[in-house]
């Protein structure tokens, strides 16, 4: 519940809030379909297990702004995550995403490493197209519709690596930028997908 309050109090409040329950079997539905009903920026879909990126392009689809930002459902945005990342994608119509220095936890929450990118949009593209060097985490993330669009969104093809496959695409459109703050936690846990399926995901990626 962390994940979807820390959202609900964004400095940035003009947004929909879609969340995907991918077959979960859990309490979850109830508690998100009781906070829908309350909010109305929220939307909870519910469909069964179809694995992540069938997730992402259903949630992308029903999408109605004109930016679109990630967050995954064990990780952390700092309030002013949505605000700084929309001024700075603002500040440039050659801009198509935007993320942010990340800090990597571990399962209780222990400081892992930070990730960081070139502040340059310049050279964070170039990095991320010949170095891959993407965004520091895919929840991290804040794209343009359109540029999504344009390029054609999530491909299905890719059960792991959809987003290093997207940003690719999004880089030979439009330029990636990142922010210096550290406003995204990604939690790393032995027992998600990360962690069980690396290295098939490094496979995907290359």
């Amino acid at each position: 519940k962390t994940s979807v309050d820390i959202i609900l109090i964004q400095t940035f409040s003009d947004s929909e809030f879609i969340i995907i329950i991918d077959g979960s079997t859990e309490d979850t539905g109830t508690i998100l379909d009781r906070l829908a009903s309350q909010d109305s920026r929220i939307k909870v879909i519910h469909q069964e297990n179809t694995g992540l990126t069938q997730a992402l392009i259903r949630g992308c689809n029903q999408a109605q702004g004109e930016f679109i930002a990630r967050q995954d459902a064990d990780d952390y945005s700092y309030p002013q995550r949505l605000e700084l990342q929309l001024a700075k994608i603002q500040s440039s119509p050659q801009i198509g995403m935007v993320s942010c220095s990340t800090q990597y936890i571990g399962p209780q929450g222990e400081p892992l490493t930070i990730i960081q990118r070139s502040e340059s949009p310049e050279i964070a593209t170039q990095e991320l197209l010949h170095a891959r060097q993407g965004p520091a985490a895919h929840g991290s993330v804040l794209f343009r519709k359109s540029v999504y669009n344009a390029v054609g969104g999530y491909r299905p093809d890719f059960y792991f690596a959809q987003d290093s496959d997207l940003w690719l695409r999004i880089a030979e459109k439009a330029q990636f930028a990142s922010l210096s703050q550290i406003l995204y936690l990604h939690r790393r846990e032995i027992n998600s997908t990360s962690g069980v399926n690396r290295a098939i995901q490094l496979r995907f990626g290359e």
